[in-house]
């Protein structure tokens, strides 16, 4: 048998490890060939000064963080899309003409693919339809997986260049339960906190993510045992953490509720109601 491979997609520096690092470092303890396209550079975070001392750029400080997060996970690869970060909905970046969301979708899709062909993975895995929290460039990578997904096996919708063409088996979309979301809601309001304006830069709308699209949730892979590793990735992402990792706070309380499951909906083949994995490789041939 062909050795376990899985491909994961995410958007920026920081979404391997915040989101699902504890999926990744399991699964790579485990002996699985996990890598990573990072599709943008992260060049749109707000970043203090002193940590950009030793680095040209925001997006060369991003991309040294990641790749201290790569090794505290063991990641096999770490693949650098090249586009630029579009930033939240509204702002500057959406602008840009090297931003993920300015690029034509086939294009992107294509891209991914070639890669899903270089790498040939059993399990792909990206963000939600909705982008977790309804960043575009997570939306832009998941509209890209999808069409990626079903291009890199297809040699005549996609010609053959360096590498074969390759069909993986499954797809997981990484999303947050409803029920989460809306307990958390509930905790901000409490705690006198607009749910309106979480995270770092209070541009995370809670009370919306509450509302928007439920998507199942058939597979649930428990990370506990990796905690270390995943906080430790969580750690080179510095310039990201106001204070070090969120031990304390609202964001852990988010993570507490989540119970150290990081939670999947299958898309490929779709899963229905009553589908409930624990292990993103069940059934892979």
């Amino acid at each position: 048998m062909k050795k376990r491979s899985m491909l994961v997609i995410m958007a920026h520096p920081d979404d391997e490890s915040f989101g699902i690092g504890g999926t990744l470092a399991k699964y790579a303890a485990e002996g699985v060939d996990v890598h990573l396209v990072c599709a943008t550079g992260g060049e749109n975070g707000t970043v203090e000064a002193k940590f950009l001392e030793g680095h040209a750029s925001i997006a060369a400080l991003r991309a040294a963080e990641l790749q201290c997060a790569a090794q505290h996970l063991g990641l096999a690869s770490v693949i650098m899309g090249g586009y630029r970060d579009s930033g939240m909905a509204g702002t500057d970046g959406n602008e840009h003409p090297d931003s993920l969301t300015a690029q034509p979708m086939e294009k992107v899709a294509a891209h991914f693919a070639q890669v899903i062909r270089q790498v040939r993975p059993q399990v792909v895995v990206t963000h939600d339809p909705i982008g977790n929290y309804l960043h575009p460039d997570h939306i832009a990578c998941n509209r890209a997986t999808e069409l990626a997904f079903a291009l890199a096996g297809d040699a005549a919708a996609l010609p053959v260049t360096d590498h074969p063409a390759y069909q993986p088996q499954k797809l997981y979309y990484h999303t947050f339960p409803k029920g989460t979301m809306k307990l958390l809601v509930r905790a901000m309001r409490l705690f006198g906190r607009d749910p309106q304006k979480f995270g770092r830069n209070q541009d995370v709308d809670i009370l919306q993510l509450a509302e928007a699209g439920d998507f199942p949730i058939h597979a649930r892979v428990d990370g506990r045992a990796y905690r270390q590793q995943r906080e430790a990735a969580s750690a080179c992402h510095a310039s990201q953490l106001a204070g070090g990792p969120p031990r304390n706070g609202l964001i852990a309380l988010f993570f507490r509720l989540m119970g150290g499951a990081d939670t999947y909906m299958r898309a490929v083949p779709a899963g229905d109601a009553r589908l409930r994995e624990t292990d993103l490789f069940a059934g892979v041939g």
